[in-house]
């Protein structure tokens, strides 16, 4: 008689005869060591779920433990409050200026693609003329970013008030309002247009696969001085790696990098 202590399975496991020879060694009570592929090796990252009765399992291409997503949900509604508690008289301070020095609304609301595709309106200090969106099909060929995206160092669509907003990150400051309620974070990829998103080549979409935020590695790195697929991997990168302390590390490099105003139009 043979001494079988393991059977070690190297052959794919969508051929019949290995189920059938599995199934015969789980009936003899012996242990089996199996060779993964790619796609089976995925499902050890996977969780159990019920989904309407049925017994299935879920793999989080991100994985992230819940008191993560839990502990990151409250650092953005404490600070965001806080944070709008104390800057409250500047943010009166602006919509004055842009008040008295244009017309038009203090607001700009715009249609921005959120966590999965979810599409929300995100709201800025008004930096441009009201008829802003009309132009800018104008002044495509000035363009100065690759890829999906529009960006002028000198756009003429932007008033006196709002060149120094911009230079600033001022114009911003309402975008803490969509953190507050749940639509962005203090810290993820910045949310696209979604006539952007329309362009993204599937690994782009990658940025999506967390909530959008106010600032991330792109904005502590350059912003507009770096080209749009360098951009596209430090946001891939930011999904991989996210965590609270990266967060509250790219909050605190944030803050020299905003009164530097550096890589700011």
């Amino acid at each position: 008689m043979k001494i079988v202590d393991v059977t070690v399975v190297t052959a794919p496991l969508s051929d019949e005869r290995v189920k059938n020879c599995l199934e015969l060694l789980d009936l003899m009570g012996k242990n089996v060591i199996i060779l993964l592929d790619d796609t089976v090796a995925k499902v050890t990252r996977s969780r159990p779920v019920d989904f309407d009765g049925l017994p299935m399992v879920a793999y989080d291409g991100r994985p992230r433990l819940p008191w993560q997503v839990l502990s990151k949900r409250v650092m953005d509604v404490v600070l965001t409050g806080m944070g709008l508690i104390a800057i409250s008289p500047i943010l009166l301070a602006v919509a004055i200026a842009i008040k008295v020095t244009s017309d038009g609304p203090v607001f700009f609301g715009q249609e921005r693609v959120g966590l999965n595709g979810r599409t929300f309106k995100m709201y800025k200090f008004r930096s441009m003329v009201v008829n802003a969106e009309e132009l800018k099909a104008k002044l495509t060929h000035l363009n100065e970013m690759s890829g999906p995206v529009f960006k002028i160092t000198n756009d003429p669509r932007v008033t006196s008030v709002g060149r120094f907003l911009r230079r600033t990150s001022l114009d911003e400051l309402p975008q803490l309002w969509n953190v507050l309620i749940g639509e962005m974070s203090l810290v993820g990829p910045r949310p696209p247009l979604p006539s952007e998103v329309n362009m993204y080549d599937p690994k782009h979409r990658k940025r999506l696969a967390v909530k959008p935020g106010i600032t991330c590695i792109w904005q502590i790195s350059g912003r507009n001085e770096v080209d749009f697929e360098e951009w596209m991997e430090m946001d891939a990168d930011y999904v991989e790696r996210c965590s609270l302390w990266m967060d509250v590390e790219i909050l605190a490099r944030t803050v020299p990098v905003v009164f530097m105003r550096k890589g700011a139009s």
